[in-house]
């Protein structure tokens, strides 16, 4: 067996330190998108838990939201008291996550970000998030993954 790709060894590491259930999957296609992980993991895309990083008025956020959704960034602007938010380039994605977009995990960052959880993903028994390389993946629940990132649940659609 190869060994994992760092960011999911750093990933790894983070949800033993968070007490979380789930355990790093690796897939084997890329799951840039939340439709290519749904479609290897057998389920809804709604369950899976996209990690998307905007720039909010130049500070990091992440949203967590079901692959069944877009976000409104201007819903999402004045629940963080933000004039603007937008979609991070990817070095602005990568600077404060340490990971690559479609690959970015809800932990495991140099620095805590600030994070938002989609309700939405309330309704799913398990849920599918990122583990810190296009080709991984953890298995964790709404309840966990507002414990482990520390973030505020949300309406963001």
């Amino acid at each position: 067996m190869l060994p994992m790709h760092p960011n999911a060894e750093i990933v790894a590491k983070a949800l033993l330190d968070h007490g979380a259930t789930g355990a790093i999957v690796e897939l084997p296609d890329s799951a840039r998108t939340a439709q290519a992980a749904a479609e290897q993991l057998g389920c809804e895309v709604g369950a899976i838990a996209n990690s998307l990083v905007f720039d909010a008025d130049g500070a990091p956020l992440l949203v967590m939201t079901s692959g069944a959704h877009r976000v409104d960034t201007a819903k999402v602007a004045a629940l963080v008291g933000a004039a603007k938010v937008r979609r991070a380039s990817p070095e602005f994605v990568r600077e404060a996550t340490g990971q690559p977009i479609g690959g970015v995990a809800p932990l495991g960052h140099p620095a805590p970000i600030r994070t938002l959880v989609d309700v939405w993903l309330e309704r799913y028994d398990r849920v599918w998030a990122a583990g810190g390389h296009p080709h991984t993946v953890f298995p964790t629940s709404y309840e966990e993954l507002l414990r482990i990132t520390g973030g505020a649940a949300a309406e963001v659609e």
